[in-house]
């Protein structure tokens, strides 16, 4: 009978959804209950799913959503921590290693950063994958390791090792084979509730709009942008967001241990001018919200002085050395995994570069085994791209474009006649593509 009642309730929920009409709190969070204890089978919810994407959710509606992904799971508990924690998180790009530069930056500045971080998808891996190219570190930390690490440098990574908003592990895997990816109040609750759970007081978010993200057209991504915010201030967390531009590449290295490699030059202050900016722009609002800067100016200023000190440096040595890396790679970059083969591509034009496709770049990485298709695929730490011409810049034929680097011969061919494809030239340069676009929050 209960059986039947549970059935008869669902149904409900899902022609109401299927009808336009808005859920309450509580039928929202039966629904995401029910998926998360297998109560509900994955033909019904895969129904509430796509009337969902076709009727999309009202604020409260997508407030309540996150709210049930949030509480599907455990909530860590910073409070220990003194300060004001801050939490970073990017919807991904091309070249996009800005966690790398960013953690031990702002926590040299005296910011309490804490990151969580699961295993990155497409074109390269995420935050976890690439820190595990320093031998022996660990990115499996416990909820109490992470905190006292933070404690003890102010800074934590580690990957989603605990029970972390289960709802979105179930759910995330049904839209991806049901066609429901694609609706912002599904990808807010996705990000917001692993963001709320972690714990932080105050988020940065950092939208990518362009060829190289996962949502190209701009008015998608500010509508994102300013959806996550509005849920982000309504769980009274402090959220800011950075709409960037990711038509082109991030940097010039792309790839896991190369990304690696110009994420510790940035810190050095001799990286690429474009994830420079991007650092300083992010972590200047991260310094902002935790309340030790009072505008973006003085941030900016306090984020330069670490670099040119060398204490960001430093920093990354310490989380490197905490969670049982070997710091010393960070001042022997040769004691890196490097590919055992590599590619020159060659321009056969002459000219402005004046369009390079991320997305295509990005394809080009995962053929060399940069990057994942499904969570259960393997990296190759040492597959990459490094990008020696980006737009603007004058090229004559026969310059050096790129630099891919693989083991396989075969895969090193494909890739190369794939990324020749990413370049486009003109007489007229047309300059360098605006790299921060909007401000939310």
């Amino acid at each position: 009978m209960q059986y039947i009642k549970c059935m008869s309730e669902v149904i409900d929920i899902i022609s109401k959804k299927r009808d336009g009409l808005s859920l309450t709190s509580r039928e929202i969070q039966f629904i995401i209950d029910g998926i998360v204890n297998n109560s509900i089978p994955d033909y019904q919810a895969s129904a509430f799913l796509m009337a969902a994407v076709i009727n999309g959710f009202d604020h409260n509606e997508t407030l309540a959503l996150t709210k049930a992904y949030m509480h599907s799971g455990d909530i860590i508990d910073l409070s220990d921590i003194p300060g004001i924690k801050v939490d970073k998180h990017s919807t991904g790009g091309v070249g996009d290693k800005t966690t790398i530069v960013l953690a031990p930056l702002v926590a040299a500045a005296g910011c309490k950063a804490v990151k969580i971080s699961g295993k990155g998808m497409g074109h390269t891996g995420g935050t976890v994958d690439k820190f595990a190219a320093f031998t022996g570190m660990s990115m499996e930390l416990d909820s109490q390791t992470l905190l006292n690490n933070v404690k003890k440098i102010g800074v934590g990574i580690s990957g989603q090792t605990v029970n972390l908003v289960p709802a979105d592990k179930i759910i995330y895997a049904l839209r991806d084979v049901t066609a429901t990816i694609p609706s912002i109040p599904l990808i807010t609750a996705s990000i917001m509730s692993k963001k709320l759970a972690s714990g932080a007081d105050a988020i940065v978010l950092d939208v990518k709009t362009g060829s190289g993200s996962f949502m190209s057209d701009y008015k998608d991504s500010l509508k994102l942008a300013e959806t996550m915010v509005k849920i982000g201030n309504a769980m009274g967390r402090r959220t800011v967001a950075i709409i960037s531009n990711m038509e082109q590449p991030l940097g010039r290295a792309i790839g896991n241990i190369n990304e690696v490699i110009e994420a510790i030059e940035v810190l050095k202050g001799n990286g690429p001018s474009d994830v420079q900016e991007l650092c300083m722009v992010l972590g200047a609002e991260m310094m902002c919200l935790s309340g030790l800067a009072e505008n973006e100016k003085e941030a900016r200023r306090m984020l330069e002085e670490v670099i040119r000190s060398g204490a960001a440096l430093d920093k990354l040595r310490q989380l490197v050395r905490i969670q049982g890396g070997d710091p010393a790679m960070i001042d022997d970059l040769e004691m890196f995994e490097k590919a055992t083969g590599s590619y020159e591509l060659l321009s056969s034009d002459t000219g402005y570069l004046n369009e390079l496709e991320a997305r295509t770049v990005g394809r080009a990485s995962m053929i060399l085994g940069a990057g994942r298709e499904t969570l259960d695929s393997s990296i190759d730490m040492t597959a990459g791209i490094y990008l020696h011409k980006k737009c603007g810049d004058y090229v004559r034929a026969g310059d050096v474009l790129a630099t891919l680097e693989n083991c396989n011969p075969e895969k090193l061919k494909t890739a190369s006649e794939l990324l020749r494809t990413a370049y486009h030239f003109s007489e007229n340069a047309k300059g360098v593509p605006e790299l921060i676009l909007r401000k939310i929050g």
